[in-house]
């Protein structure tokens, strides 16, 4: 094997298509329901994505749960 003399570049570092879909495959969805699922979030996940993106909230759901942050703060 030769060694590289200079620094590795990304023009350097290659792999052809066959070997990297060896190792990353693309999920296939197996009805229209996941595909629905994976557009549309539950009102559950929506609440808990807008208590993370508020800080306040966030640091309180760690501390008394969930429940009790988002109505503190939303509720």
């Amino acid at each position: 094997p030769k060694e590289p003399s200079g620094p590795l570049s990304a023009d350097s570092i290659k792999i052809n298509k066959e070997v990297a879909n060896a190792f990353v495959k693309r999920k296939k969805r197996a009805s229209p329901y996941e595909w629905y699922f994976e557009y549309y979030k539950s009102p559950m996940e929506q609440m808990h994505e807008r208590c993370e993106n508020y800080p306040p909230c966030d640091y309180l759901s760690e501390q008394v749960g969930f429940a009790l942050a988002y109505n503190r703060f939303f509720g």
